[in-house]
């Protein structure tokens, strides 16, 4: 069993930038891959950033390109998101999740693992 707690969500005014963390119990965090998705109020939820075991590969979603950046710190057992130039639309309650091949995904559906979420709200 592995355990993600999400942290770091806020208010924060558009501009801003947040930092939110996913801290995984065990001793196999850095034999996973990790991701970051997203559910605003009324909308499905939707693929943020991946990153594989290593950290030497990611893939960010087209939405936040350039503005977010997904990272880990295996000795840390902590996966991190960087919020930078926050828009109202990324207002939305944010999860992390664990993938046991290591690889990284897009796809809810091979993730193994799930946060209970943190919410970030960015005032207009």
């Amino acid at each position: 069993q592995v355990q993600l707690v999400e942290s770091g969500g806020g208010l924060v005014q558009a501009g801003g930038s947040l930092r939110l963390s996913c801290v995984a119990s065990g001793r196999g965090f850095s034999t996973y891959a990790m991701g970051w998705f997203r559910q605003a109020p009324g909308k499905e939820r939707e693929f943020v950033a991946t990153i594989n075991w290593s950290g030497g590969t990611t893939y960010h979603a087209d939405s936040v390109k350039g503005r977010f950046t997904i990272s880990r710190d295996n000795a840390k057992n902590t996966v991190y998101l960087q919020m930078n130039s926050l828009k109202p639309e990324d207002t939305a309650v944010y999860y992390c999740a664990a993938e046991a091949s290591g690889r990284g995904a897009r796809s809810m559906s091979v993730y193994d693992y799930w946060g209970q979420g943190t919410q970030v709200t960015v005032s207009s």
